[in-house]
C-alpha cells in the first residue's frame, strides 16, 4: 500500500515522495483513513513509528478548503514540550508547501506580541504547549469556539509532567461538536479515562505493545562503579561507531557537567535541558541535526517526539528511575526501520531499576563488559561515598555518624554513655556511674551539724526588694499583710533616707496604709 491509497491528495502525497517516503508506516496506514472519515481515533503505538506524520497528513487534506477567522483557529494541537511542538509546526511546513495553510506556534520562551499578531490574522493550524495557550486565553487573545480537529500528542508524558488539569481545562473550552485524536506510546489508567472522558465512540489503533521498545534496537547493559561512569562511556564512544548519539541523565546539573567534561575530551557535545533559554535549546538541536554537535548531552526533556534522523546511538548514563522513560529514550535511535544501538550504565545501586525495566519490556537486557573496566555484581552495596564511611564505622577506625548523634565527644571510648551499659547478662550493679562534678563544699563526717534555723529566725534579705509601680502598691494589697505582720515589719524599707510616712500622695493617704 502507498499513500495515494489512503486517500490523500496529489500534492500530499507529492510532498511526501519529496521527502522519501513511499509507504506509510503501520500507525498511519491504519490511522489516517479513520481520521479522513472525521472518526475520533485512540493512537497506541511505540515511539518513532511516525504518529505525528500520522495525523499531520490528514488534517492538511481536512483543513485544506476553507477559511479561519481572527482569534478563532479552526484545529488545536497540544504538545508537553517546545521541542516536539517545533517539530510538528515542521511537518505543517513540509507536507504542506503546496497548501495556503496558515499555522501558529504558541509555547513558552518566545515573544508573546509576535504570536498574538499571528492570532488575529487568524490561524488554520495551532500547535501550542497548554501553559502558553491558557495565557493567551486568560487575557482574551484566542477563542477556542471554533474548533474542529483536537489533537492530543504524547498524552502520557502530559500526565508525567502534570499537565492533565490544563489539559481538561481546555477541553471544556473547545466545542463538544469536534473530532479529537489522542495518542500515547503507553495507557496508564489515568489516559484510558480521559480517552474515554474526551472521545466519542473512537477507533483504537495499535500497532505495538504499550511501552515496547523497537525491535531494530540493540539493548546493552554495563555494570560499573558510579567512580568509573565516565571513563566507561569515554570507552564506550571510542570502541563503537559513533556517529551522533543522546546521552541522557537524570538531572540537569549533571547534563552541564558531563557535557563540559566530554567537551574538555575533544568531543563536539552540548547540553540540553529544560533550564535554558528557549532559543539556545533551538540552536542546539538544530547544530545537532547538521552535524555539528555529535554528542547531545540532554535531559528527558528531549527523550519525547524528537525526530532525528540517522541517530546511530543511545547512551543511558543514568538508568532512568522510571521505566517508560527508558522505552522512550532508547526511541531516539532506530527510526523508521532503521537499525539502532542503545546501551545503559548501571551502578550496583541501581539493580531495582534495571529489574524494573526488563519487567516492562518483558526482556532481559544483554549484559557486556568493558575491558579494563571491573563489574561489581549486581545488588552490591556502594563502597563509595556513603557506604565507604560505613565499612569504617564498623571496622572501628573512625567516627561516624552515629557518634556524633550520640554526643559527639567520643575519644577512646572515655565520657561514652553508649559504651557503659550492660550487655547481654551482665549486671547493672556492676555498671561504672559517671563521676559527679559538684562545687558545693563537701561536709566533713566528724562536723557537728548545723541546727535548723526557723523561717522566722533567719536574718534579713539584704538585697533590695523589686520595686512596684504606684499602681499596684494603691490597689494591690499584699495577702500576707495580716497574716505575717512580724515579718512585713522587719523588712526594710525601699527608701531609708525619710521616715516621716509614705510619699507621693500629698493629703489623700489610703487607708490601708494608715493600719
Amino acid at each position: 500500500m502507498n499513500f495515494e491509497d489512503l486517500g490523500l491528495g496529489p500534492e500530499i502525497v507529492q510532498a511526501v515522495t519529496e521527502r522519501g517516503y513511499v509507504t506509510p508506516t503501520p500507525i498511519q496506514e491504519q490511522a489516517i483513513p479513520h481520521i479522513l472519515m472525521m472518526r475520533d481515533v485512540l493512537g497506541l503505538a511505540q515511539t518513532g513509528t511516525g504518529k505525528t506524520a500520522g495525523f499531520t497528513l490528514p488534517m492538511i487534506e481536512i483543513l485544506s478548503g476553507g477559511r479561519a477567522r481572527a482569534r478563532m483557529p479552526r484545529s488545536l494541537i497540544l504538545s508537553p514540550t517546545r521541542e516536539l511542538a517545533a517539530q510538528i509546526a515542521e511537518n505543517f511546513d513540509v507536507y504542506g508547501k503546496y497548501h495556503k495553510l496558515s499555522k501558529a506556534l504558541l509555547v513558552g520562551g518566545e515573544s508573546m506580541g509576535d504570536q498574538i499578531k499571528l492570532l488575529e490574522r487568524g490561524v488554520d493550524v495551532l500547535i501550542a504547549t497548554p501553559g502558553r495557550l491558557l495565557d493567551l486565553f486568560d487575557r482574551g487573545n484566542i477563542l477556542l469556539s471554533d474548533i474542529k480537529i483536537l489533537v492530543i500528542d504524547e498524552a502520557d508524558r502530559m500526565l508525567d509532567m502534570g499537565f492533565i488539569p490544563d489539559i481538561e481545562k481546555i477541553v471544556s473550552k473547545v466545542p463538544p461538536q469536534r473530532q479529537t485524536l489522542l495518542f500515547s506510546a503507553t495507557m496508564p489508567p489515568e489516559i484510558k479515562r480521559l480517552a474515554d472522558k474526551f472521545l466519542s465512540n473512537p477507533r483504537t489503533v495499535s500497532v505495538a505493545a504499550a511501552a515496547s521498545p523497537a525491535e531494530t534496537v540493540t539493548q546493552s547493559l554495563v555494570w560499573v562503579r558510579e567512580r568509573e561512569k565516565r571513563e566507561a562511556l569515554d570507552a564506550l564512544i571510542q570502541a563503537e561507531d559513533v556517529k551522533n548519539a543522546f546521552i541522557f541523565c537524570n538531572r540537569k546539573t549533571e547534563v552541564d557537567a558531563l557535557a563540559k567534561w566530554l567537551s574538555n575530551r575533544n568531543y563536539a557535545a552540548a547540553p540540553m535541558h529544560g533550564d535554558m533559554v528557549q532559543t539556545l535549546r533551538t540552536k542546539t538541536l538544530l547544530d545537532f541535526k547538521e552535524g555539528e554537535v555529535t554528542l547531545l548531552v540532554c535531559s528527558d526533556v528531549a527523550a519525547r517526539g524528537l525526530d532525528v534522523s540517522k541517530v546511530s546511538h543511545v547512551f543511558n548514563y543514568d538508568v532512568p528511575m522510571h521505566p517508560d522513560d527508558y522505552v522512550h529514550r532508547i526511541g531516539r535511535t532506530g527510526r523508521a526501520g532503521q537499525s539502532g544501538r542503545s546501551w545503559m550504565l548501571a551502578t550496583p545501586d541501581d539493580d531495582k531499576y534495571v529489574n524494573a525495566i526488563e519487567s516492562l519490556i518483558k526482556k532481559a537486557i544483554q549484559v557486556e563488559k568493558i575491558e579494563g573496566f571491573e563489574a561489581p555484581p549486581p545488588g552490591e552495596k556502594s563502597t563509595e561515598g556513603r557506604g565507604e564511611r560505613g565499612g569504617r564505622r564498623e571496622s572501628g577506625g573512625g567516627r561516624g555518624r552515629g557518634d556524633r548523634d550520640r554526643g559527639g565527644r567520643n575519644r577512646g571510648g572515655e565520657g561514652h554513655r553508649g559504651n557503659d551499659r550492660p550487655r547481654g547478662g551482665e549486671s547493672r550493679g556492676n555498671e561504672r556511674r559517671p563521676e559527679r562534678h559538684d562545687d558545693r563544699p563537701r561536709r566533713d563526717p566528724q562536723q557537728q551539724p548545723q541546727p535548723v534555723i526557723d523561717r522566722a529566725e533567719r536574718p534579713e534579705r539584704t538585697e533590695r526588694p523589686p520595686q512596684r509601680s504606684d499602681r499596684n502598691e494603691r490597689f494591690t494589697p499584699r495577702r500576707d499583710s495580716q497574716s505575717r505582720p512580724e515579718q512585713r515589719q522587719s523588712r526594710p524599707r525601699p527608701r531609708e533616707d525619710d521616715d516621716s510616712g509614705p510619699s507621693g500622695f500629698g493629703d489623700d493617704l489610703p487607708g490601708f496604709l494608715k493600719r
